[in-house]
């Protein structure tokens, strides 16, 4: 299933990391990641606008030791200790395949899910399982399909 959560005041702000693990009822160490697309409002060190590998340990302490608003980025979740040559980098700004009203699946093959930033105004959640659903619209009943916002 494939979420967004956009034109809402159940979130201070839309792409919070830490706020978002928590509505999917998921730790970031749960995970490896593929962050790709970046654009933050993050100015320190520990973490760079560089598409990148992330450990999911390292990913859930940057994310609970900042407070970070991700204006655009593609997180590719995938098992613990995945890595593939990546080819086609995923991406969220201008990509225009998420208004397309179809049922979108992870840019990255073997990502189990994705989490896309999108212009520091939506949360697109996509490939969830039915029980990570379940969460994301526990914790914000505003969540709708993204196949319903096709443009």
């Amino acid at each position: 299933m494939n979420l967004i959560l956009e034109r809402t005041d159940q979130v201070r702000f839309f792409t919070n990391m830490r706020l978002v693990f928590a509505a999917l009822g998921v730790s970031a160490a749960d995970f490896d990641w593929f962050v790709s697309d970046i654009e933050t409002n993050y100015y320190g060190t520990d973490f760079t606008s560089d598409d990148q590998w992330i450990d999911g340990e390292a990913l859930q302490n940057f994310i609970d030791q900042n407070e970070v608003q991700f204006i655009w980025a593609v997180f590719s979740a995938v098992p613990k200790g995945f890595r593939t040559v990546v080819t086609k980098i995923p991406y969220i700004e201008g990509n225009q395949e998420y208004w397309n009203g179809r049922e979108r699946h992870p840019q990255l093959p073997g990502a189990l899910f994705e989490i896309s930033c999108w212009d520091s105004s939506a949360t697109i959640l996509v490939g969830l399982s039915p029980e990570l659903e379940k969460n994301f619209k526990r914790a914000y009943s505003d969540a709708r399909s993204l196949v319903s916002v096709a443009r």
